[in-house]
């Protein structure tokens, strides 16, 4: 199957940018889209997170030129009262201060478009209907129609609609975000009062939250996020959009900026709102984007996490074509990171869901009382949630804003107190000493920590390197070599002075100053994030 393309089936922002990826890296492609593009797709707002990989696709140029509104940040109507309040971009973020609202048909296009033009054979109008597998599991080929494409890799992101998750049966529904969403589009209503006026606004009431997005020419977005069961039975009573007319008007705010607006679209609903795959590659295939993971759009990451998962999928793809022992362990690795940001998406939105108190109804109750079936402990929700990750801008509104369960506020307060002690107790031990006071120390690793070897990304591809497997990062962090050898050494029973020198000695002829300094350094950082759990000095600690 060697003169055989890969295959993507779905030209949506993971498709388009995983196959433009592929393409440039020499690689056939052949693209399966259902539809033809301009096509209509709700997920409208993006985030600054997107930007850079749209500079590297190449097609950020254009989207700036379409003149699509920008986003500063997000205002919301949430926590524990009923007055607005926002959070911008620029507080966290230096480099992209602003993403965009973006129009979707024309985005979308915007990026199908330069995967054709990287060297995809993009195939509009194309509904790809199964994957086929040989005996020993691997896909081989992709039907579509009357045709049976032979394929040297399949990449399925064909969305929502999932076709190897449901054809394998991969798909795990998530309790929590039980969920189902109502939207349209409308014309000719106000903005939020500048400097909000590119925002999202996000506004809860007694049945759920609404987003309102606005778009260029006066257009926007609106939608309801209602629990399952009851909006089911309200879009069968009143139909979908007399029901989302009642859910606008159970949020005043929402209410008052289409005052004067009027429908410019269809009413669509939702449904399945939140899961994930089991798993998300094996053996000649791997999915990317909705196709893999979607979580409830409060903090908007559709397309973000569609951009990100595809950029790891090519590389993964890449790494398995060029050497098929990676194949496996890249694919595994690649599932990890995309959990893990998904993850954090689905933490955040379930803490916000958690900590809402501007309305008193079952939709709310219902999700504070789920909220204590969380399979993750508080402090491992608190490490997925907040600690480690890059910083959006929203991950300490909820603690300002909220009333979060109790059980995480606890779980913050500690963490960091005992991170500020640990830093603390470092730096009046320096300031004792003449020479580096850790020196006599016995670290002892934290329970679980380890370094393994993995594959880690390297450019645009997987290497097989280290990785350091700790609380917060139980997919395993990619470490230096120095750092792998370093941590290899804590037994518990050498000191640091011991397992510095032993270091020096085995990465001759690294300078044995240099190495030392950066031994010194990654111990005081591994100790104070808890990786180590005691640094053992008669008398000190």
């Amino acid at each position: 199957m060697s003169n055989a393309p890969i295959i993507v089936i779905g030209g949506g922002p993971a498709g388009s940018c995983v196959s433009a990826l592929l393409a440039r890296r020499g690689h056939s492609v052949v693209l399966l889209e259902r539809e033809r593009f301009p096509r209509a797709h709700v997920g409208e707002s993006l985030l600054p997170a997107s930007i850079p990989i749209l500079d590297d696709l190449g097609v950020l140029g254009a989207v700036e030129g379409a003149g699509f509104v920008r986003k500063r940040g997000a205002t919301m109507v949430w926590g524990t009262d009923s007055t607005p309040w926002s959070w911008y971009f620029s507080e966290t973020n230096v480099r992209n201060p602003h993403s965009y609202q973006v129009w979707r048909p024309e985005f979308d296009a915007i990026l199908l478009d330069n995967a054709r033009r990287s060297g995809v054979d993009v195939r509009e109008g194309c509904p790809a209907t199964a994957v086929e597998f040989d005996a020993a599991g691997t896909a081989i080929a992709v039907r579509a129609g009357p045709d049976v494409l032979p394929a040297q890799f399949v990449v399925d992101a064909s969305g929502q609609g999932g076709l190897l998750s449901r054809q394998l049966g991969l798909r795990q529904w998530d309790d929590f975000f039980r969920n189902l969403a109502v939207f349209g589009y409308f014309q000719g209503g106000q903005r939020l009062p500048e400097p909000d006026a590119g925002n999202i606004l996000i506004e809860s009431q007694p049945g759920g939250w609404l987003w309102s997005i606005p778009l260029r020419d006066g257009w926007a977005s609106v939608g309801a996020v209602v629990d399952a069961a009851s909006g089911q039975d309200g879009i069968r009573r009143l139909g979908a959009r007399r029901f989302l007319e009642s859910q606008i008007a159970a949020a005043p705010h929402t209410a008052g900026l289409l005052a004067a607006a009027r429908p410019a679209s269809d009413v669509q609903v939702v449904r399945d709102w939140s899961y994930r795959c089991e798993s998300l590659s094996g053996p000649g295939y791997i999915l990317v984007g909705d196709a893999a993971c979607f979580i409830d759009p409060l903090f908007s990451s559709g397309v973000h996490l569609a951009l990100t998962s595809a950029t790891l999928a090519a590389a993964a793809v890449t790494s398995a074509l060029a050497d098929p022992s990676i194949a496996g362990p890249a694919g595994r690795v690649y599932q990890q990171l995309y959990y893990k940001e998904y993850g954090h998406f689905r933490e955040m939105a379930r803490l916000f869901y958690s900590s809402n108190r501007t309305a008193d109804s079952y939709f709310w109750e219902a999700r504070r009382l789920l909220d204590d079936d969380a399979s993750l402990t508080p402090r491992q929700s608190f490490i997925q949630a907040v600690a480690g990750q890059p910083p959006r801008g929203y991950e300490r509104a909820v603690l300002d804003r909220g009333l979060a369960p109790a059980a995480f506020g606890d779980s913050v307060a500690t963490v960091e107190r005992e991170r500020a002690r640990r830093e603390q107790w470092l730096n009046d031990l320096a300031r004792t000493s003449a020479t580096d006071a850790l020196l006599p120390a016995r670290p002892v690793l934290a329970p679980g920590v380890r370094v393994q070897r993995q594959p880690v990304l390297s450019g645009a591809t997987f290497e097989w390197g280290y990785g350091l497997v700790t609380d917060g990062h139980p997919e395993g962090l990619p470490c230096s070599a120095v750092v792998a050898a370093l941590v290899a050494r804590l037994d518990g029973a050498a000191t640091v002075s011991d397992v510095v020198s032993g270091l020096c000695r085995e990465l001759e002829p690294e300078p044995a100053r240099q190495l030392a300094a950066i031994a010194l350094q990654a111990l005081r950082l591994l100790y104070i994030d808890g990786a180590i759990a005691r640094l053992q000095i008669p008398g000190s600690e």
